[in-house]
């Protein structure tokens, strides 16, 4: 794994980046017109605005990887329950989804080497 964040989808997406921002006082790293990301120590906690309500899937593990085809393959020979096969997302990700054992949704991500993600913050 190169990278990993917890992706949160609140109810009340205004209300969730003003609880983390403004009270526990975590920094932002990365934010968009449908999301933030904070620092989380360790990791990045990733707060993203759903069109709708959120009923499924409130919480799941963003996971970059080098190759997501590859490490799909390698996750479905062994029998890891596939949500999504990989696919390439209007948001410029190539993402593919598994769910651990307790069903847990994993998003497996591989960022282009051309993506702004790549290149910075423009």
């Amino acid at each position: 794994m190169l990278q990993s964040r917890v992706l949160f989808r609140p109810v009340d997406y205004p209300a969730s980046v003003a609880f983390y921002r403004d009270v526990l006082g975590l920094h932002i790293f990365r934010e968009w017109a449908t999301g933030t990301v904070f620092f989380l120590g360790g990791g990045l906690l990733e707060l993203s605005r759903s069109a709708g309500p959120v009923t499924e899937d409130k919480i799941s593990l963003w996971l970059q990887v080098r190759d997501v085809d590859a490490e799909f393959a390698r996750l479905e020979a062994a029998g890891v329950t596939v949500a999504e096969a990989p696919v390439d997302e209007p948001w410029g990700l190539r993402e593919a989804r598994v769910r651990d054992p307790d069903g847990l949704m994993l998003v497996l991500v591989e960022i282009p080497p051309d993506h702004p993600m790549r290149r910075g913050r423009d």
